[in-house]
């Protein structure tokens, strides 16, 4: 597993409506892992996640990707050099079918969609049954899917999910999870947003945990796993 770095992140901050919403935080995303941000509700947790992705405003610091400086570039331009985003609430688009949904997030490239198509029907086997399915009649977790789906027809080098566990029933946050790691052993890098604290940390790489826009604490997922204050706080349990 490589140590390169993907993403850097240095000394970021993000002011918006007078709020600090994004203190000044340093993340490292090197290539092939999966890297976590948790933290409760209002953290920063997902304002860094669109910030990356260029639908935030950033008010200083760096993001870098490959060598290359985000700040400034445009949301398109982002997932032309290989990043996408998995937004919070999946948004797909309902009155459209499963596969028009799809072809949509191959719209950056001109490659032949087949085999984009056919990895991820690989990877999704319920949405090849539902292909011509209108996306707004999927159940939570097939949307879920679909929203990933969507991400990959990019060819994402890195991908980011912002809470891809928030209101699916536990069965089905397990299958999110596999599904995470499956993407990842296939070679793409994974930036996660999770409320779901265990789980994420149960395959994350390494860590951040934010609180009111700071960093306060990161190691690799199973060090944080085993730390006390992490346990009380996160998972609502003690060591006994």
């Amino acid at each position: 597993m490589s140590n390169e770095r993907l993403l850097t992140i240095e000394d970021l901050r993000v002011d918006y409506g007078g709020i600090h919403a994004v203190k000044g935080i340093s993340i490292d995303v090197p290539k092939d892992r999966i890297i976590t941000l948790i933290g409760s509700n209002g953290a920063g947790k997902s304002t860094t996640l669109r910030t990356i992705a260029g639908v935030v405003k950033a008010t200083s610091g760096s993001i870098c990707f490959e060598g290359n400086e985000l700040i400034g570039k445009t949301p398109d331009e982002i997932v032309s050099m290989g990043i996408t985003l998995v937004p919070e609430g999946r948004r797909v688009f309902e009155n459209l079918t499963v596969l028009e949904n799809l072809k949509i997030g191959a719209f950056i490239h001109k490659y032949k969609l087949d085999d984009d198509l056919e990895r991820v029907y690989h990877l999704f086997p319920r949405l090849r049954e539902r292909a011509w399915q209108l996306a707004g009649t999927l159940s939570g977790g097939e949307q879920q899917m679909l929203a990933v789906g969507r991400a990959l027809m990019s060819r994402p080098k890195l991908l980011m999910m912002d809470e891809p566990s928030l209101g699916l029933a536990p069965l089905i946050v397990k299958d999110i999870f596999d599904i995470i790691r499956t993407v990842n052993r296939e070679g793409i890098t994974v930036l996660l947003v999770e409320q779901n604290a265990n789980q994420a940390l149960k395959i994350a790489d390494y860590a951040y945990v934010l609180e009111t826009g700071d960093i306060s604490m990161q190691g690799s997922g199973n060090e944080l796993l085993a730390d006390e204050r992490i346990r009380e706080a996160y998972l609502g349990k003690r060591k006994e």
